[in-house]
Order: structure tokens, then sequence, then C-alpha cells
């Protein structure tokens, strides 16, 4: 099993939109602003790094929930920063406050919950 998680422990990623990140590579109608998934996926991989370091072995953790809120939109080119917090532990699920901020504002809030598999015994 993984080594206790301090509460507080954090993780960032962080991406530069482009073109593939956003609404238009999806449906040619919809703007070109970065997407909601794309976002998600920036702040599970923060989550993942923060929670990472504390796995032993051939752990490691997957998410198992979501809550987000996209709050603004931003472009092309504009950096994205996504950081995890971890608030707390209830036996087994670990849930993360995430934040995703471009360069002006914050753009997304919310939290994910990640829990921590063996991939040896995952894979069977």
């Amino acid at each position: 099993m993984a080594k206790e998680i301090p509460i507080g422990a954090r993780g960032e990623a962080e991406e530069t939109v482009e073109f593939e990140h956003t609404l238009t590579a999806h449906d040619s109608k919809l703007p070109p602003v970065y997407s909601t998934p794309d976002m998600i996926r920036l702040m599970e991989t923060a989550a993942f790094r923060a929670l990472q370091p504390y796995c032993e072995g051939d752990e490691i953790t997957v998410g198992t929930s979501i809550n987000i809120q996209h709050r603004a939109a931003s472009r092309i080119g504009a950096p994205i920063k996504a950081e995890a917090v971890l608030d707390s532990f209830d036996g087994r699920f670990y849930t993360l406050h995430v934040t995703a901020r471009d360069r002006a504002q914050e753009i997304g809030r919310g939290t994910v919950g990640r829990a921590v598999v063996s991939l040896g015994k995952f894979a069977k």
C-alpha cells in the first residue's frame, strides 16, 4: 500500500493551448477556445503528480470522480497551469482540490477523486 500521503500534497501540470485542445478541433462550428475535456485532463495530470511520489512498487493512482466548473475561455496560444492539492482521504479514496489558470485568470476549479491501485493486481 502507498506511503501515507500528507494532506496538502501538491502537483502541477502545464500546457499551451493548441488547435487540438480547442472546441473547433471537435466541431468546426464551435469557437477556437480551450475545451473542458482538455482542461479536465490537465487537472487530472496535476492530481496524479501530487500523489504519485507516495506510491510504491507498481502502484499508481487512477481517477474515480470529477466535479469541475469551467468558468472562462482561453484562446490558442494561452499558457494553462493546473494545480492539485490533496484535501482529504477516506480510507481508499483521495479528494484533491484542482484549479486551472491562464495568464489572466482562473478558468476552472473543482475536485478530483483518485484511488491507489496496483498495476499487477489490476492486470489480473
